[in-house]
This record gives structure tokens, C-alpha cells and sequence, in this order.
């Protein structure tokens, strides 16, 4: 029996119109218009792949071709690649889109989504325009950002639905290992609830054969994850769910309504992409191998932050010691031409997120900018305490 065969469902507490006039991510918004600047330490995904290197000819691409419940050679390809069956594969156009279809298909409004806090602004916003109830249990800087198992399973109830996180997590980096993911997929369980996991910065591992939570329980657990944070390929919209075959099938069900069909020409490059993975994965892990040491290097230098370091990724999600981060990254941007994200948009304004997915080139470049600006913000804090007010 799967965990959607015979849950209660409820009505929606919030009024429809409400919801939707309300819908949207304060984050995206923010990244799509105010996160560029010369010294880019905003993004958490690699630079872009290019198309050239891709070795990709005109014969290969057409504009249009046979495509139904998804593209067959592509759908093959994740499937091969994750070692699951082809029918538990649900295309997606890039994985916030995924994080939908997923909670979309395994949820109705009203029901309650457990979620980690911090987490990523659009599930939140997606789980909101959805109608769930969204409870939260905490990850703590001072516990390396670990899950609280205890404070999960005492906010689990009969009407959780889906216990949502992010692995690696996004703000912080960090990796949750496979025993804790048993222990919340059992604790799911007692509750018939699913548990979906954002795997797409555990592709910053660059595993030749990616192990994925869905290998631990096909029954219990819902992947999305994507080729752009971990290979640089974002313009290609590759995401995918990886979900019990009777949920991936609603889940397509519900993409009819939104979308019906994929870009055929994009979908023909993510199966020429996949068959290049191993190379991109070797150029984009060296990459990140030489930017992450110039970041440790960096950080090692301050003392007005501190900070959890992760294992892998791009990531690093610092604390200001002392002043005001949202003050800090107006500085930033406005006098040294630098982009750090502000913690308000990971419900932790008294932190900021760095990342080093560019080329090291522009690291090089990026991070002793940075330093100054964070030098002058630190001066400006002190003359502010001692004239009596706040920079």
C-alpha cells in the first residue's frame, strides 16, 4: 500500500483568492533583479556550461519530435543514471517546477507539509500556493546544521502529508547522512506520510553513479533534482522526480494542466548532455575544488564571521558578529560592486550566503572584494557605535 492510498484529505483554510494574490518567492524576485553585480557572490549553482563544448552538431537538433508523458531517450537516461525504473521518472522543467509537481501530486489543499527551517524560499512559496498547512522543524547552526530528529517526529501529526528538505541543504551546505534519512522515512511511515528531498546540490558530489534517498525507500521517499546547480546546464530546464510509480503518474497528470509539453530541442540536449556528464562533472568538480580552498582561505581571515563549512558544494552561509547584514550587503552592492544573498531570505537575517560556483578567475577576484567591503563595513560599525547610533 502506498502512503497516498487512504489518507484524509482537507479543505483549504485560506481562501483560494487569497493565496493566489499572495503568490510568488521574495527571493526570486530578488535574484532576478537585484542579485547581479561585477563581484557575483550570489548564485549557488556553477557557471554555465557552454553550448560549444558540448559538441553538439545541427544534425542533431530538430525543432520539432515525438514527445508524449515525457521524452523517451531522456526519461531512459535519468532512469539509467539513477538506476530506478523508467516509470517512476517524472521530467520537469528545472527542479523549483519539480519541488511543485511534487507536492502537487502528493498532496491536496489543507494537508500539512513538515518542513525544515531554514529552507528554500520558493518551496515555501510553492507549499503556500498550494493551500498546505506548513509546520517547520529546525536545523541550528550550532548543531552543524544537523536535522533535530526530536523536534521532527514531535511535530508530526495524522495530517502531515510530506516532510520537505533540501540535500545538501540549501543555505547552509551541509549533507544529511543516509541513517538520518532512514529514521525520518520510518518516522513517515508510522504517519503514511511521504518525505521529499531537494537532492540538486547533492549532485556537487559528481558521483559517476549518484546514490539518491530514493534507493532507500522507492515507497516512501520523492526526489527532484536537475542538471543546473552541480553542471552549469540551467538554460536546458532539465529537472526531474524521481517518485513512486502511482504518484509519478498523477504527477504528469497535473503537468497537462500547466504545460502539456516540453521543448523538444532542449529536451534532444539534456540526453546529448547526459551522455557528456562525466566530462562536465571533471571540469565543474575541479573548478569548485580550487574555489572552495580560496573560500576556507578567506574566511580563516575573519573575525568579525564565523561559520559552518560543508563537506562539498558552492555554499557557505556565514554569520555577521556584529551589525546589521541587510546594512552589509546594501554596502556591498552600492560601494564595492559585490552580491552576497541576504539571510532574510533563508528566515536567518543575522547571516548571508556566499557562493563560489563562478570561474576561479572571478573568485580570485570576487573574494578579496569582498573582504574590503566587509573592512569598511566593519569601520563604519564602529564609528556608528561610538557616535550612539547603528550603521
Amino acid at each position: 500500500m502506498t502512503a497516498s492510498s487512504d489518507k484524509t484529505r482537507h479543505s483549504a483554510t485560506t481562501p483560494t483568492t487569497a493565496i493566489r494574490a499572495t503568490a510568488g518567492s521574495a527571493y526570486m524576485e530578488w535574484s532576478k533583479l537585484h542579485s547581479t553585480a561585477k563581484y557575483n557572490l550570489a548564485t549557488s549553482g556553477v557557471v554555465s556550461f557552454p553550448l560549444a563544448d558540448l559538441g553538439v552538431t545541427i544534425d542533431q537538433l530538430e525543432i520539432n519530435g515525438t514527445t508524449g508523458y515525457g521524452y523517451d531517450p531522456l526519461l531512459a537516461a535519468i532512469a539509467q543514471r539513477y538506476r530506478v525504473p523508467q516509470e517512476c521518472v517524472v521530467s520537469a522543467l528545472g527542479t523549483s517546477f519539480a519541488n511543485y509537481l511534487a507536492l502537487a501530486g502528493a498532496t491536496e489543499p489543507g494537508d500539512e507539509l513538515l518542513i525544515e527551517q531554514p529552507t528554500y524560499d520558493p518551496m515555501l512559496g510553492a507549499a503556500r500556493y498550494l493551500g498546505l498547512t506548513i509546520k517547520r522543524f529546525q536545523r541550528r547552526a550550532e548543531n552543524s546544521f544537523a536535522i533535530d530528529l526530536d523536534e521532527l517526529e514531535r511535530n508530526l501529526t495524522p495530517r502531515t502529508r510530506v516532510i520537505a528538505l533540501c540535500n545538501m541543504h540549501n543555505p547552509s551546505g551541509a549533507l544529511t547522512p543516509d541513517s538520518d534519512l532512514r529514521k525520518i522515512a520510518d518516522l513517515a511511515a508510522r504517519n503514511n506520510a511521504y518525505v521529499m528531498v531537494d537532492e540538486v546540490y547533492r549532485e556537487m558530489l559528481f558521483e559517476s553513479e549518484p546514490r539518491s534517498a530514493f534507493h532507500l525507500d522507492p515507497e516512501r521517499f520523492i526526489i527532484t533534482t536537475s542538471l543546473t546547480k552541480a553542471y552549469g546546464l540551467s538554460g536546458l530546464r532539465c529537472g526531474w522526480i524521481l517518485a513512486p510509480h502511482e504518484l509519478a503518474a498523477r504527477m504528469w497528470h497535473i503537468h497537462d494542466v500547466h504545460g502539456a509539453t516540453y521543448a523538444y530541442p532542449a529536451e534532444a540536449l539534456s540526453v546529448i548532455a547526459f551522455e557528456k556528464l562525466p566530462m562536465i562533472s571533471a571540469r565543474m568538480k575541479a573548478m569548485l575544488d580550487a574555489n572552495r580552498k580560496l573560500l576556507r582561505d578567506f574566511l580563516a581571515q575573519r573575525d568579525d564571521l564565523d561559520f559552518y563549512w560543508p563537506d562539498y558544494g558552492t555554499v557557505v552561509f556565514p554569520r555577521l558578529k556584529h551589525g546589521d547584514v541587510d546594512a552589509l550587503c546594501e554596502t556591498l552592492r552600492r560601494d564595492f560592486q559585490t552580491s552576497v544573498v541576504p539571510g532574510h531570505f533563508f528566515e536567518m537575517p543575522n547571516r548571508f550566503r556566499i557562493g563560489v560556483g563562478i570561474t576561479t578567475e572571478a573568485t580570485k577576484e570576487a573574494l578579496p572584494q569582498l573582504a574590503r567591503g566587509l573592512d569598511a563595513y566593519k569601520d563604519a560599525y564602529k564609528v556608528s557605535l561610538s557616535a550612539g547610533t547603528r550603521a
